[in-house]
């Protein structure tokens, strides 16, 4: 049974200023959707513009109330400050925060390049710092507030061939973690993380890549949309941390890793192998580390594909997603 973060008074289920970061894709859009559809007051960040269109177009549609957007890119450390008193200024308070944003790497930590390693690492690390300061005094004026941390099953394990991720999400877990301790001075403000494990998302064709292979989520894959419920779930009831169950995979995979680090050592290569590498090949890449391709961004990756998007989507690049893109 897991424990309420910190008592707080019932709010109504609509109506609040929710500002999501990395809210074109994937988890955040599903999560920009789903807030829409409570008739919530959106700003939606992310680093195109083009993109942001259309997901505001899409939370339009699903009913909410209003939709601000922004194209900034939450590593650098002057973004979070500008997007933060933009919201304020314009609706006077921030409700609710949610951190989606991440960029994913595949190669061992000697292919992959380290400006590349260090991208991934600053999204989701840096990233989070530079909001939290951002947006948790402005919480703590208005004695209520909620942050919610996207974090991943791989905050709490690691895997060859993905550490730039894993380190990303371990150091942002233990900002997280901190800021949860930091604010138990402020019974109103809650800091919460969602641990979600593979998700149906366009972020694995997106990723840097350094393998040599095409890659895929490991089975089985939840939808966005169900992350998107345990965030909204969140906002409404606060709790310190709520981990998307993909039946009873992510307990155990975390058990063995802490209690039986032998065994899964000998054990997640070849896994890796068989799960997430796939026989076709793939040109090293930097994926969307450094800029973003927003005809790429959408809900849903392919596994599978549903028969028609809930939210309006934009062509695949052809540039970068047909054979000769890749050798």
């Amino acid at each position: 049974m897991r424990s309420r973060l910190k008592p707080r008074r019932a709010r109504a289920a609509t109506g609040r200023v929710v500002l999501i970061v990395g809210a074109t894709s994937g988890i955040g859009l599903a999560t920009a959707v789903a807030f829409a559809g409570r008739a919530d007051k959106l700003v939606l960040v992310s680093r195109s513009a083009e993109a942001l269109d259309a997901a505001e177009t899409a939370c339009r549609r699903a009913g909410a109330a209003e939709v601000d957007t922004l194209a900034a890119d939450i590593a650098a450390p002057e973004a979070a400050a500008r997007l933060v008193a933009r919201t304020v200024a314009r609706h006077g308070r921030i409700d609710v925060v949610v951190h989606t944003a991440a960029v994913m790497g595949y190669g061992s930590v000697e292919a992959m390049p380290a400006e590349v390693f260090t991208a991934v690492v600053d999204t989701a690390v840096h990233g989070t710092v530079h909001l939290a300061r951002a947006v948790l005094p402005v919480m703590r004026s208005r004695h209520a507030g909620t942050f919610i941390g996207v974090n991943s099953l791989l905050g709490s394990i690691t895997v060859p061939q993905m550490g730039a991720y894993a380190v990303s999400k371990w150091g942002q877990r233990a900002v997280l973690r901190t800021l949860q301790q930091e604010t138990r001075d402020e019974p109103g403000v809650s800091v919460c993380i969602v641990s979600p494990g593979s998700i149906n998302t366009p972020i694995y064709y997106q990723a840097a890549n350094y393998t040599g292979h095409a890659v895929r989520p490991p089975r089985p894959v939840l939808a966005p949309e169900r992350v998107a419920a345990a965030i909204t779930r969140l906002a409404d009831r606060p709790r310190r941390h709520v981990s998307v169950p993909v039946g009873p995979g992510n307990p155990l995979v975390i058990t063995g890793f802490r209690l039986l680090p032998r065994l899964y050592d000998r054990l997640v290569g070849p896994l890796l192998q068989l799960a997430v590498l796939t026989p076709g090949r793939w040109r090293r890449t930097p994926g969307t580390v450094h800029h973003p391709a927003p005809v790429r961004e959408r809900i849903h990756g392919r596994w599978p594909a549903p028969p028609e998007e809930q939210v309006l989507t934009m062509p695949t690049d052809p540039a970068t997603d047909t054979p000769a893109a890749r050798s």
